[in-house]
């Protein structure tokens, strides 16, 4: 056998394949400002609609909203964020579209 049929009658073990593990990519959740929300109706959908925001988040940034004219207030799963994003635009305020983060 020469060295070419050699070459094809033994497979090369060395090779290994290897999985490549891409995560989901994050969403923000992005808050615009309006001229119809009050501070308080905008910190009241915060704490009640994103998961573990405290009183003390919600109005720094609902106060972000009203001087920087936006705010990210939640960044995660794409499901989750579809859902606070629909609740918070249920509850009135004004939403941008979602985006990854």
């Amino acid at each position: 056998m020469n060295t070419i049929q050699a070459a094809i009658a033994t497979p090369n073990l060395q090779q290994k394949q290897s999985t490549v593990r891409v995560p989901y990519p994050n969403y923000k959740v992005i808050v615009l400002d309006d001229d119809f929300n009050t501070f308080e109706h905008v910190s009241r959908c915060l704490i009640t609609y994103i998961p573990k925001m405290t009183p003390e988040l919600a109005w720094e940034l609902t106060n972000q909203v009203h001087f920087e004219g936006m705010a990210i207030v939640w960044t995660g799963p794409q499901e989750q964020a579809e859902l606070y994003h629909e609740q918070l635009l249920r509850a009135g305020l004004t939403m941008a579209p979602l985006e990854s983060a």
